[in-house]
């Protein structure tokens, strides 16, 4: 009796940790596949097609005019390093994106550091790609580095602008992107994504902005 007893509980157990195994194995693969896709990156960067316009005159249809201006300043931050840009330009560059096609890819670096972490490589990766593509391939990007609010805002803004940069350089040395296509800033923790929690994950953060000017970048 006592060793039928024992037999049940055993397999009680045995049954159990199997379950928990299992529960656990599946937490695993789910935060392995945090890692953004290269189709989810060219979705969220590529432009939505404008509607074409009809005059009131009879006549082809034509797209709407783009931004001389908007353009004008596009091209006088191509090429520029991320330190030289001022706060004025940062600006600017905040404003004009907001209404471009943008990904935000949280992208992990070593502490207090800029080198890239292995467990982001896959994300970085995809980006690597998805730019290259040939729906995107020659339009200008801004590639912005964001930190959470913890420590000074100097420490933050260095922080983030060489992070930015280095996203560059691989993107750059890897996949043989133009140097001039991306254009790195940094803004430190001006910017939380998640301002009701400063010291959030989500606040660590790379976005990517498609500038939309691929008839004046370089192809």
């Amino acid at each position: 009796m006592f060793d039928i007893t024992a037999k049940k509980n055993l397999a009680a157990m045995l049954s159990v940790a199997t379950i928990s195994a299992t529960l656990a194995l599946g937490m695993v693969a789910a935060r392995a596949g945090d890692n953004v896709t290269e189709e989810q990156i060219l979705r969220a960067l590529t432009p939505e097609k404008k509607p074409l316009t009809r005059g009131l005159s009879i006549g082809p249809k034509v797209e709407p005019a783009a931004n001389p201006a908007e353009d004008k300043f596009v091209q006088t931050i191509r090429g520029r390093s991320t330190r030289s840009l001022s706060s004025a330009e940062r600006e600017e560059i905040a404003t004009i994106v907001q209404d471009k096609p943008k990904i935000d890819l949280e992208i992990n670096f070593d502490y207090n550091s800029a080198q890239i972490n292995a467990r982001s490589l896959a994300s970085v990766q995809a980006l690597g790609r998805a730019l290259t593509n040939a729906d995107l391939k020659g339009s200008t990007f801004v590639v912005a580095g964001h930190t959470d609010a913890a420590g000074g805002e100097a420490f933050n803004q260095d922080l983030s602008e060489r992070r930015a940069e280095a996203i560059k350089r691989y993107l750059v040395d890897k996949y043989g992107i133009n140097g001039s296509d991306l254009v790195t800033v940094g803004y430190g923790k001006s910017k939380l994504k998640d301002p009701s929690q400063p010291l959030a994950e989500a606040n660590r953060r790379v976005q990517v902005v498609n500038m939309e000017n691929k008839a004046t970048a370089s192809k």
